[in-house]
């Protein structure tokens, strides 16, 4: 009996040294491939009153499932709806069938290194005339004709904005006259591929910017902003909300009356990482959480977000598709009054029927689920919830 404890104690410590020594190894000699910055977040709200859990995501069904990869925009013309997805197309779906009208970019596609050259279409507009407004991440600003699939560049990502690359175009919002395109680069460091990296660092050098589709002219509007994400121009147009999703935030920048060239919080410290933000037929606004941050419960992003050593190690060993797997798939989708105060909220749980929502779109009584990782678009009939 007490050689048999001596063995176990010797093999265990063996073990123990082989594992730790080549551990304590990588951790000191490895490159990390990021500088992660100590970042600030409250305590997130409680999830009660309006907020209160449920599975009302749950009764939203799966639509075009297996045909299409990472819908993670969507409008419509009519009842016809228009989505980019992960393998660069822009799709039209008519009558239930799928046709590819447009594609920014070239084969191959299907690989995250083949992001830059195949593009990805992220944010996606209804202008004026019925042509759509298009965001690819890697290419520029586009605007397509849906019925011919002409396809105009506006703004490349080879153009220097005020010195300034743009690396990870992500979503835009119209004026209804078409003349100005308000836009957001979430990072001139980091590509849409490396959205993990964005933020877990915690990089500040995303930007607000104008598109004036008569003088061809860009300007920089905000700078600072940690993950710009989802942008939505108000019903009267007279400010741009932009979604910054590290910050688990809201901005609110003035474009006319008094306050123009202003900035504020239009809405802060949300209990989820807001990824699009859209219209709603209320007058507020649909906000889609790209993941939780519940409380009570726990949050892997907020734990971290004081710790960049803890980031450090992490880089060093995992990639960002293993860290992904850590991520809860807990959907979430909120509306906001049009002064920011939350009305109701749907969920769904451990992400069971449409997981890592990234946007909502409102249409003829049904919300449509876009997903940056699902192979379907999912449809909420809001008069069943």
């Amino acid at each position: 009996s007490t050689y048999s404890g001596k063995v176990f104690r010797v093999t265990f410590l063996t073990l123990a040294v082989s594992l730790i020594i080549p551990l304590l190894g990588a951790i000191v000699l490895l490159d990390c491939p990021i500088d992660p910055q100590p970042i600030s977040l409250k305590e997130p709200p409680l999830l009660t009153g309006v907020l209160e859990p449920n599975i009302k995501l749950r009764k939203a069904e799966r639509l075009w499932e297996g045909q299409l990869v990472g819908p993670e925009s969507i409008v419509n013309i009519d009842d016809v709806l228009y989505t980019g997805t992960a393998d660069g197309k822009i799709l039209k779906i008519e009558d239930g069938e799928l046709q590819t009208i447009a594609r920014i970019g070239h084969g191959p596609c299907g690989r995250p290194e083949d992001e830059p050259t195949c593009g990805r279409p992220l944010g996606i507009r209804v202008g004026p005339n019925n042509t759509l407004f298009v965001a690819d991440a890697y290419h520029g600003l586009y605007e397509i004709n849906p019925d011919t699939g002409e396809t105009k560049m506006l703004v490349s990502t080879k153009t220097l904005i005020e010195g300034q690359k743009l690396s990870f175009l992500n979503d835009l919002t119209v004026t209804q006259d078409g003349r100005k395109i308000y836009f957001t680069d979430s990072s001139s460091k980091w590509q849409r591929r490396d959205y993990m990296f964005l933020v877990m660092e915690g990089t500040d050098d995303g930007r607000l910017l104008e598109y004036d589709t008569v003088t061809k002219e860009v300007k920089v509007l905000m700078t600072g902003l940690q993950f710009p994400n989802g942008v939505q121009l108000s019903q009267a147009e007279d400010f741009v909300l932009v979604q910054e999703t590290t910050m688990a935030r809201i901005r609110r920048y003035y474009v006319s009356g008094l306050m123009k060239g202003g900035a504020d919080i239009f809405v802060e410290n949300m209990p989820g990482f807001p990824d699009n933000i859209r219209l709603s037929s209320s007058g507020g606004y649909w906000v889609a959480m790209s993941t939780i941050r519940p409380n009570p419960g726990f949050s892997m992003l907020d734990f971290l977000s004081e710790k960049p050593w803890i980031k450090r190690i992490i880089f060093k060993l995992l990639s960002q598709e293993t860290l992904m797997k850590f991520v809860p798939r807990y959907s979430l989708v909120v509306e906001l009054s049009e002064t920011g105060s939350y009305r109701r909220s749907f969920h769904d749980p451990n992400g069971v029927t449409v997981p890592y929502i990234s946007e909502a779109h409102e249409h003829n009584g049904y919300l449509y689920l876009g997903s940056f990782r699902s192979p379907f678009i999912g449809r909420l009939n809001l008069q069943h919830v």
